[in-house]
């Protein structure tokens, strides 16, 4: 292990902090900076593991609403049905998820020409839908109906393909679906808590194996980063969308593919 790699590390932890709750694919942009530095991870858990970081930093940020919801859940039918939603929205990824991992980590995972023109079409979508002048049904995700609440994690599914993006994947979701754009990031939010949770667990026990002490310091160093930049992330975003919406994000995706896509007919 060299410091170098943990450099590389610590640069692409930041990375998925920074990209795990905005609507660009922070798996496609690790992947692709992975690429290009030429960093290479025990099965791909690299950049599974760390999201653990972002996940944590979420949970902190929540951790009163979270907790307040917990003591709400015996009895109050809001917040029961709520959880009911995310629960019903968390089951498509978690059945494709598990069902379709290894063709994801072996063969998704490896085609950064597929993630570059995911990024692009991905932004013309953002930009589209940003501009879509229908008057949201829903500005609360506590009532959101558990239809809708499916329907977005059938959205959800979507993200497998890496590029998509899974935040990008539910809000734009959300959005069609009636929601406004703060409540459809903010419901990307609680969604991201089993899902990445998941993601995280299953992929350690798919990789526990064949991961040494050596990838444990490279894993921690990812996982510091994005802890941290997640943190500004989650606590600055819903006021970002409420003001500004989605285009920037739609238009970063079209240069970081753009840009992408270039570098791989030029190098390779």
């Amino acid at each position: 292990m060299s410091e170098q790699t943990i450099a590389e590390a610590l640069l692409l932890g930041a990375l998925e902090g920074l990209t795990e709750f905005i609507p660009v694919s922070s798996t496609g942009h690790i992947l692709l900076a992975g690429h290009f530095l030429g960093f290479e991870s025990t099965g791909k858990a690299f950049e599974v593991l760390i999201q653990l970081g972002a996940i944590l930093a979420i949970l902190s940020v929540y951790s009163a609403r979270l907790w307040a919801m917990a003591r709400a859940l015996p009895s109050d039918p809001s917040t029961q049905r709520f959880v009911a939603g995310i629960l019903l929205a968390f089951l498509p990824a978690a059945v494709i998820g598990a069902s379709a991992h290894g063709f994801i980590k072996s063969v998704l995972f490896e085609t950064p020409m597929l993630i570059c023109v995911m990024l692009i079409l991905g932004g013309f979508v953002l930009l589209w839908v940003d501009r879509w002048a229908v008057r949201p049904r829903y500005t609360d995700v506590q009532q959101f109906p558990l239809a809708m609440c499916f329907k977005i994690g059938l959205f959800q599914t979507l993200s497998m393909i890496p590029g998509t993006s899974r935040s990008g994947a539910t809000i734009v979701g959300g959005l069609l679906l009636g929601a406004d754009k703060r409540s459809a990031a903010e419901f990307s939010f609680f969604l991201a808590m089993p899902t990445m949770a998941g993601a995280f667990a299953f992929d350690l026990y798919k990789n526990y194996d064949v991961l040494t002490a050596a990838d444990l310091p490279i894993i921690a160093a990812g996982f510091v980063t994005a802890f941290i930049t997640a943190l500004f992330v989650v606590r600055s975003l819903l006021d970002f969308v409420s003001r500004r919406g989605y285009a920037l994000f739609g238009w970063w995706r079209l240069v970081v593919g753009s840009v992408g896509l270039a570098a791989l007919l030029a190098f390779g």
